[in-house]
């Protein structure tokens, strides 16, 4: 299989992309495209939402942002992914966190279960989500919360069902040994009882590099996308970006004060441009595998490794 047949999926698809964010119920502030009294349901949640603007029916992906950021500083990832025929929908988790995930992993159920009773009145009567075909995503610590719902860590379900996984350089603590609760992470490999949900883990070969000796790595070795590949089953891919960094996947531009510390506290590489690029790509490739039964183009990303990819790979592998 040539490395040209999967190069599209790391460009912009076909379809023209519109995003959209949504006030929470909880909310009472007006500052969003639509305020919670224009909708029927209003979300748990504030929402950004990447949808084709174009008429179709079309799988969704929900992607959870890392440790205090912004949604908004996954635009153009969310961008990528939705020009290629899905919607994506990014909560804005909380403001301030500390280091208890619980809520977050109940935030993130609730939103969920809104899905089937609240998305389709936000978009256009042409734009169909299709939720029998639905992903589940997270960066850094929002990777930590997605597996955590996924595993039915604290009791937590949901109505629907995801069947797919995505781990965007997740972490599951600080080190070793100060995992933040509730722990994910087992240290025995094949663990992770997911009942068949194919899994992707995305890492960053200058994530457990720290970028001075002030700040720890943003994504330290042992509690990083390693040990939780190592903990998942069958169906299950992983790919390590040598030469880029754990927030090397959002904006060019990210801006504010969170926005700005984005670029100083973990080692990044040259740009952020190919490593998003990369990630929007083999999350197109992967949720098209799973979610639309089209394995062609992860495949030939496996089989192309380095050529296929436009940026060099540390690792690729496939437990199938």
């Amino acid at each position: 299989m040539s490395t040209s047949s999967c190069s599209n999926v790391f460009e912009l698809g076909k379809y023209r992309v519109e995003l959209q964010t949504v006030e929470a119920a909880e909310s009472s502030r007006c500052c969003s495209t639509k305020s919670s009294s224009s909708v029927s349901v209003p979300p748990p949640k504030p929402l950004l939402i990447g949808l084709p603007c174009e008429a179709g029916e079309f799988p969704v992906l929900l992607l959870l942002h890392g440790f205090l950021l912004s949604n908004s500083f996954y635009s153009q990832l969310i961008q990528h992914v939705a020009s290629h025929g899905f919607i994506v929908i990014a909560p804005q988790l909380y403001t301030i966190a500390g280091s208890d995930t619980s809520d977050e992993i109940k935030s993130t159920a609730a939103i969920t279960n809104w899905l089937s009773e609240g998305l389709q009145s936000l978009l256009p009567p042409h734009v169909q989500a299709n939720l029998n075909k639905l992903a589940l995503a997270g960066h850094s610590r929002g990777g930590k919360v997605s597996f955590a719902l996924a595993l039915g860590k604290e009791g937590i379900t949901t109505s629907l069902k995801f069947s797919a996984l995505i781990g965007i350089d997740p972490v599951d603590g600080m080190d070793t040994g100060k995992q933040t609760p509730p722990p994910v992470l087992t240290y025995v490999p094949h663990s992770f009882d997911l009942d068949d949900m194919a899994v992707m883990v995305i890492g960053t070969g200058l994530g457990e590099v720290k970028r001075n000796p002030l700040f720890p790595a943003c994504a330290p070795k042992g509690v990083n996308h390693e040990e939780f590949f190592k903990e998942c089953r069958k169906p299950a891919c992983y790919f390590v970006a040598k030469d880029y960094g754990h927030l090397d996947m959002l904006d060019d531009e990210t801006k504010g004060i969170r926005g700005k510390a984005t670029y100083c506290l973990c080692k990044n590489g040259k740009s952020r441009e190919p490593m998003r690029k990369f990630v929007g790509g083999v999350v197109v490739a992967f949720v098209k595998a799973y979610l639309g039964g089209d394995m062609s183009e992860l495949m030939a990303i496996r089989e192309g490794g380095h050529e296929a990819a436009p940026i060099e790979l540390q690792t690729v592998e496939f437990f199938l």
